[in-house]
């Protein structure tokens, strides 16, 4: 034998990641289209880093090399230009569906359809989720990798507590914060049990109600309503393969997780579908290794079964080769993220948008550009505080102040301009003596001279009039194009209509008033 050659055969991958890049419809007017140019939700900046930079990071330090990432058709050159520019090692592979902002494909469609490219147990992952250091991607793939070998676990979420949002903050014309959901889960082996679903709300909004079969294999449980999804899922193969037999199924969390995790202790479910998310593919050796792991909880699962034994006998165990009892769990785990624990949170909303720039602005402090030309552009008059973002080759003119506020690139801040807890993107141009808080601009938004914004929030290509005033309220590209002549015309039109109709009243009348006299 020649020791010098090494032969391997082809490495088989773990996890692979897919990422979902939707259009954003909740983030409108940021992700409403600038003209014939489209502004991917994916690409929005907080703290003038792309959030689907935030999620790649997080991927990458888990390990996992390949991402599959669907996006909308008209956003791919877009997005593939960026995730293909950077230094990442990742191998991305970027996929598209053809669709309006009007339409809602869900995930399980968008799954379905890529299955064929999806040949491993993958990671599920939205664009907008900013996890904390804390949270390690790791500790997810952690629990999945030992729980699917030990006892069947075909799915791992993940759910973070929901921070209460300050009221004097929100703002009623940018749209509501998504509702609490209540979920059931066991804590000793963490599983999730129980998603509660708008058709569960609508039934019964006063009242959760849970299977007593739910309850005799985890009679210890626990409801609360003070996490929300973080949409990160990760699944065995045979998940997709599921998918396909349950096609009506759109969307993953609202529709499919809630019906997933009632398989675990429905008989019916497990039936007719553990054969299907559970086929024989472990060996013993596994099985026998992971029983000393230390990864893997020693937790005990309570089944029908051993309720009537005394508290010293074990459940029912996947490692019990005399065991009668079905070795798969079918499982839905559940790792819980604290608010202790660190920050997290999903930008989905317009608020939770400026909350997490905000958050980053902590987490900073601002200096002088060090090269020269990127330090000549800003004026030495000019008043910049320390927990202040500025991107590269924006210039800030004489007198102007600058307070708890992300600034994008190649913007234009003109005189006397004062900006307190604002993030402008890219290209904006602000004039003189302008006055902004708690305002988002979207790129290439233009302000007039002494104009004057309080918590607005603009369409890519805005421009805001000399001296125009505007409050509580999102500007829309639609409301100044359109212009004042036309609405003028429409009203012209809307009395030529009138008077016509009139008209027609009139000769009504007479006509009736000679069949009265015939």
């Amino acid at each position: 034998m020649d020791l010098g050659v090494a032969t391997s055969g082809p490495i088989t991958r773990e996890f692979s990641a897919v990422v979902i890049a939707g259009f954003g419809n909740e983030l409108v007017p940021l992700t409403s289209n600038n003209g014939a140019e489209p502004c991917p939700k994916a690409l929005v900046p907080l703290a003038n880093k792309p959030m689907i930079d935030y999620v790649m990071s997080w991927i990458e330090q888990a390990g996992v090399k390949d991402v599959l990432l669907i996006c909308p058709s008209i956003h791919r050159p877009m997005i593939s230009h960026h995730v293909h520019s950077g230094l990442s090692t990742l191998r991305i592979e970027v996929q598209t569906y053809d669709e309006s902002p009007e339409g809602n494909t869900g995930t399980c469609t968008l799954l379905r359809y890529f299955a064929n490219r999806i040949s491993e147990d993958f990671i599920l992952l939205p664009c907008d989720f900013i996890p904390p250091p804390s949270l390690s991607l790791s500790t997810i793939l952690n629990k999945h990798r030992t729980e699917s070998v030990s006892d069947g676990s075909v799915a791992t979420a993940c759910w973070f507590a929901a921070q209460k949002p300050d009221k004097t903050s929100l703002v009623e014309d940018w749209g509501s914060i998504p509702p609490p959901v209540p979920i059931v889960w066991d804590d000793a082996t963490g599983t999730l049990l129980q998603v509660d679903t708008a058709d569960d709300s609508d039934r019964n909004s006063e009242e959760l109600e849970l299977r007593m079969s739910l309850l005799s294999q985890y009679p210890r449980t626990r409801l609360s309503n003070r996490y929300q999804d973080s949409h990160v899922y990760v699944c065995r193969r045979s998940v997709l393969d599921l998918l396909q037999e349950k096609k009506h199924f759109d969307s993953f969390r609202e529709e499919f997780i809630p019906w997933l995790c009632k398989v675990q202790y429905q008989r019916t479910k497990r039936e007719k579908y553990g054969h299907i998310l559970n086929p024989i593919t472990n060996v013993i050796t596994q099985n026998v290794s992971l029983r000393h792991s230390t990864l893997r909880a020693q937790a005990k699962v309570y089944s029908k079964s051993v309720l009537h034994q005394s508290d010293d006998a074990d459940a029912s165990s996947p490692f019990d080769p005399e065991s009668t009892t079905d070795s798969s769990s079918l499982r839905v785990g559940i790792v819980l993220h604290p608010a202790t624990a660190g920050f997290a949170t999903r930008v989905n909303n317009i608020h939770s948008l400026l909350d997490m720039n905000r958050r980053l602005l902590a987490e900073t402090t601002y200096a002088l550009p060090t090269d020269p030309q990127n330090r000549s552009l800003i004026d030495p008059k000019a008043q910049i505080s320390s927990d202040t973002i500025i991107g590269a080759f924006t210039q800030v003119s004489e007198r102007t102040t600058i307070k708890k506020s992300v600034i994008g690139k190649h913007c234009v801040l003109g005189k006397m301009a004062r900006i307190t807890g604002c993030v402008l993107l890219d290209h904006c141009v602000i004039e003189d003596g302008q006055a902004f808080n708690g305002c988002i601009l979207g790129k290439n938004t233009k302000v007039g001279a002494k104009a004057e914004l309080t918590r607005c929030v603009t369409q890519a290509g805005y421009e805001v009039g000399s001296g125009e005033t505007f409050k509580n309220e999102k500007l829309d590209v639609s409301d100044w194009t359109a212009g004042p002549d036309e609405s003028e015309e429409d009203d012209d039109d809307d009395e030529e209509e009138t008077d016509d109709d009139d008209d027609e009243d009139g000769d009504k009348e007479e006509d009736d008033s000679e069949e009265e006299k015939d």
